[in-house]
């Protein structure tokens, strides 16, 4: 029983992301962006569970890889696409670009599912990652919903077609690019060895404290600029 407790965590995180895409249908965005909030701590406790309980195994991995596809690929592409149907609607578009466009957020679950195949066969991401993880950026779309709740004055910045496109394109290449990020594994707990993790989560539970939502695409862009300056 206890090397299945990981795969709890796993189908838990599925079942998150199966439940935000219908939120999205729902036109229920927030609720979404909750369940891939909900979904980022079970994929986190996915691994910590393995680690602590030594239970790693070849379906648990493939599961997790599954799972983070529907969850950190599916789900911020469907919020993505609802993102740009309201940003396309009034006179000043068309309607074959209203019908169109959206499509291009299916870019971001492409190249997740991209990003996942990549990590599960390159040997070089144990300790490490090569290209943003699937759960950052999902998290960064995650937080535009409730940052337009929260702030409705930024609908003029959020809701533009040039910006969420830019995102999609810039997000799809950095997901399989080259670039090295750390990981939040902590093999000890030591300042030493754990430096760069302990400024991020410090700097992180500052920006979250004073910004609340906003934060959180702040703190994706934290995570990779602290990434370039360790390598």
């Amino acid at each position: 029983m206890k090397r299945h407790i990981p795969n709890i965590f796993t189908c838990g995180n599925l079942f998150c992301g199966c439940v935000g895409i219908v939120s999205v249908f729902n036109n229920d965005l927030i609720f979404a962006a909750y369940m891939i909030g909900l979904a980022s701590i079970l994929d986190f406790g996915d691994g910590f569970a393995a680690r602590i309980l030594k239970s790693h195994s070849a379906i648990g991995k493939e599961l997790d890889s599954l799972a983070d596809c529907v969850t950190f690929g599916v789900l911020p592409g469907v919020i993505l696409y609802k993102l740009l149907q309201k940003s396309l609607m009034g006179d000043d578009y068309s309607l074959e670009l209203f019908v169109v466009l959206p499509y291009i957020a299916f870019l971001i679950t492409i190249f997740s599912a991209l990003r996942l195949a990549k990590f599960n066969v390159d040997t070089r991401q144990t300790d490490s990652f090569i290209g943003v993880p699937t759960p950052a950026n999902a998290l960064f779309v995650g937080a535009l919903p409730l940052i337009l709740w929260q702030h409705p004055h930024w609908n003029t910045y959020i809701l533009n077609p040039l910006v969420l496109c830019g995102y999609v394109l810039i997000m799809s290449f950095l997901m399989t690019s080259e670039i090295p990020l750390f990981a939040l594994k902590f093999k000890d707990f030591s300042i030493a060895n754990n430096k760069v993790r302990y400024l991020f989560l410090f700097l992180s539970l500052g920006l979250l404290i004073f910004l609340q939502f906003a934060a959180l695409p702040l703190i994706i862009v934290l995570y990779i600029l602290l990434s370039l300056i360790k390598f």
